[in-house]
């Protein structure tokens, strides 16, 4: 055998390399390019292409990176990586870019994803306040402000919209969803996808959405985060999966395995998921992607025995990117060597990857959103925070307003703003807002400051929200009995609710309450600001204070909001997207529950003593406190008797509800007209109600309007007993009014089908 010098060998060697892995030419059509570069990869460069590790700017899971940079660095020359998340700033993506495409044997650009959950530098209400507003058009467009920014901070990729149901407020990521109604939910899941992906996503004004988690995380038993679901497939179809499948149908790019397991399978290896309902069913042809390392969590439930089998277990399901677990990387060459795995499942899904980042325009240019120019201009503008007001205000929901206690008076001299949140700016952006700077936030108090012009503000603390000291009580008790009208901050803290912050005590945290009993006793006007990621149990409040206004986590102009509410420059008309309880013991808590074959059908405004073998507490009636959709104004809105176009329709035709409402008061206001419906006779039962129409409309003072709802065979459709999906002739209500609780009843008849 002939030896070559080394420097002849080496030159050789180079000159194979360039000319076997030239980049596929941009003429070329993706599908080509794709199977070009597949045909070029490793075992080890495909699995690189599915390993999303955390950048060092944020954590958001239980571990924190300890690598080096310079080790980080090289897993992106190596290919071992296919994306970064939660790092920003277009210069310092740019040169990671580089370094992918320019020092990396194949050129693959990277993925960068974020938390964009409300918000990147300018903060929107948490999605929860936003679902209050019951404004499809507002939260589509506080979403498409949120890609603005953070495509301008280099992120293409966010993982949102979370699209979970949840019945018990117990469970902290009630914050970052629309609440308990699979309908409402259905339709602000697609309004966020669009909102961040708009119609092209190779635009660098977009970002890719990651609607999540799939699939039932929101009804974790004891709504304790990460806690095992287990529920009839009726249920899954008919509640939990309606969101995901309307937020696919929007063209979400890509989807997020969740945390639980449901039925006995974690969700990240759950084929019934993942293949039968997601992929045949559903034909979604997109990227799934872990959470923070819920492949390697499935050891702790016990489902793999070891890593390497979850990797194999992971795969074989369908979940494509493996988040922060390493387990594809350490393990799926091994099992794709040893014949275990087999190599046409790992290929689909690097191709899935790929095809996202074609879509994103990467492979064209992977600089799009390394424009620093942009960056500066767009971030934290004055046209981006004047929407992020006007979400802050669509979101407050008025609670109670006993004696028109509001809105406040301009003649009112002296105010006396009182709680741990009313000069708090930290805690205004609310949960996940880690790239928003908490000193950009406007407080309660500088919002009333601002707002209340030549009266006199004091502020007193009162208490925090951590510990049970009452030694601020008497400052502020001081400062209501010198005020004309006490304004109250209390809530929770942006950590109290959120991913990890169930809460089994749903309450007012800390001795708030008792600071409240405190104020009360002096005798003077009470309004109390409520911020929450969840329904609170807000019973005192409601028996003893005169003006509740809920206020969520407002974001970055809370305290501008707030303060336009209360003085009535905007009569606020949000909405609550899920039911307040009376007591905590009511969870789980929701309107569209199933009858019983005990009902019970007392007054439920007061519980009894006497022993009824009905389906009740003894204690509380079982009624919410606030019931679902239900909000107040500072006008008053009548409705007349609904009419329908009939009293029966067939599967083919239509039925028209008419209702006219009418605002009856002295300012103009915005209602949100509701229309429910009940199949009273089903293959298996159904719940007393569901929302199936809304109209958000605006009213000029002592206008009428008549408002009109089609309804068809699809809208009345569920799963029914053989497991198809449809409606089923018999008898049925509509029902109208301006919340779940306040409706006018009408009976119809679907014939046939």
């Amino acid at each position: 055998m002939k030896r070559f010098p080394l420097s002849v060998f080496a030159l050789g060697l180079l000159l194979f390399t360039f000319t076997s892995f030239t980049p596929p030419q941009k003429k070329d059509p993706p599908e080509k390019r794709i199977e070009d570069l597949l045909a070029k990869m490793t075992l080890e460069e495909k699995v690189g292409q599915l390993n999303f590790v955390v950048g060092d700017l944020f954590n958001t899971g239980p571990t924190v990176r300890t690598a080096q940079s310079d080790k980080f660095n090289e897993a992106i020359k190596n290919g071992q990586i296919t994306g970064i998340f939660n790092i920003h700033g277009a210069e310092y993506i740019g040169k990671l870019q580089r370094m992918a495409v320019k020092e990396s044997r194949l050129g693959i650009p990277l993925l960068i994803g974020a938390d964009i959950i409300h918000g990147f530098k300018t903060i929107f209400p948490i999605p929860l306040g936003e679902s209050a507003s019951w404004d499809l058009a507002a939260i589509e467009n506080g979403a498409r402000v949120a890609a603005l920014e953070s495509s301008a901070g280099g992120i293409n990729l966010t993982f949102a919209p979370m699209v979970d149901i949840t019945r018990d407020s117990r469970w902290g990521r009630t914050a970052e969803g629309a609440g308990e109604d699979p309908y409402l939910g259905s339709l602000i899941a697609a309004a966020r996808v669009k909102g961040f992906q708009g119609k092209d996503l190779a635009d660098p004004r977009t970002i890719a959405a990651c609607v999540k988690h799939f699939v039932a995380y929101g009804a974790a038993e004891a709504g304790r985060d990460y806690n095992t679901t287990d529920m009839s497939e009726y249920l899954l179809r008919d509640v939990y999966l309606p969101p995901f499948k309307a937020a696919l149908d929007a063209g979400s790019a890509t989807l997020m395995t969740s945390f639980n397991e449901l039925n006995g399978v974690p969700a990240t290896g759950n084929m019934f998921i993942l293949q039968q309902i997601l992929r045949k069913e559903w034909g979604f042809t997109g990227t799934v992607i872990s959470d923070w390392q819920n492949i390697t969590e499935m050891v702790q439930h016990g489902y793999s025995k070891d890593h390497a089998q979850a990797a194999e277990q992971a795969l074989q399901a369908g979940t494509d990117v493996d988040m922060m677990g390493e387990a594809y990387l350490k393990f799926v060459p091994g099992l794709v060597r040893s014949g275990k795995l087999d190599q046409k499942i790992l290929d689909e899904s690097v191709r899935r990857v790929l095809w996202l980042k074609f879509k994103l325009g990467l492979f064209d240019n992977p600089y799009r959103y390394s424009d620093s120019k942009r960056e500066k201009r767009e971030i934290r503008s004055r046209e981006n925070l004047a929407v992020a007001f006007d979400m802050a205000r669509k979101s407050i929901v008025l609670l109670k307003n006993q004696g028109n206690a509001l809105p406040l008076s301009a003649s009112t001299k002296k105010i006396a703003v009182i709680g741990p949140l009313g000069n708090n700016k930290a805690d205004m952006n609310g949960t996940w807002s880690f790239f928003g700077e908490e000193q950009h936030a406007v407080s309660f108090l500088e919002g009333i400051r601002k707002y209340a012009k030549g009266a006199q503000v004091t502020f007193a603390q009162g208490c925090d929200l951590y510990s049970n000291s009452t030694a601020g009580f008497a400052e502020a008790v001081t400062a209501a009995r010198n005020a004309d009208v006490v304004i109250m901050a209390l809530g929770e803290s942006a950590v109290m609710n959120g991913e990890g912050a169930s809460r089994a005590d749903i309450g007012l945290p800390g001795v708030q309450l008792d600071l409240v009993k405190e104020i009360h006793k002096t005798g003077k006007p009470i309004v109390a600001l409520v911020s929450s990621g969840r329904a609170l149990e807000l019973t005192w409040l409601d028996q003893h204070i005169p003006a509740i206004l809920a206020t969520w986590s407002l974001g970055s102009e809370a305290g501008n909001a707030a303060a336009s509410v209360l003085w009535g420059e905007y009569n606020p008309a949000g909405k609550l997207p899920l039911s307040f309880p009376r007591h905590v013991g009511q969870l789980p808590l929701y309107y569209n529950h199933k009858n019983t074959g005990r009902m019970y059908e007392g007054d439920h405004s007061e519980p009894g003593s006497e022993r009824v073998y009905k389906s009740r507490y003894r204690d509380v009636p079982n009624t919410p406190l606030y019931p679902f959709g239900y909000g107040l104004s500072y006008t008053t809105f009548a409705y007349g008797a609904p009419t329908l176009s009939k009293s029966s329709i067939t599967g083919a035709e239509t039925l028209t509800v008419t209702v006219e409402v009418t605002n009856t008061g002295k300012v103009p206001g915005e209602e949100v007209v509701q229309l429910y419906i009940q199949d009273l006779v089903g293959s298996t039962a159904r719940p007393v109600k569901q929302l199936k129409k809304f109209q958000k409309l605006a009213f000029a003072p002592g206008e009428k309007k008549t408002v009109t709802f089609t309804l068809n065979a699809a809208d009345l459709a569920f799963w029914r007993q053989d497991m198809t999906f449809g409606a089923e002739p018999g008898d049925f209500k509509v029902m109208v009014g301006g919340n779940s609780r306040d409706v006018q009843a009408l009976p119809f008849t679907l014939t046939s089908l």
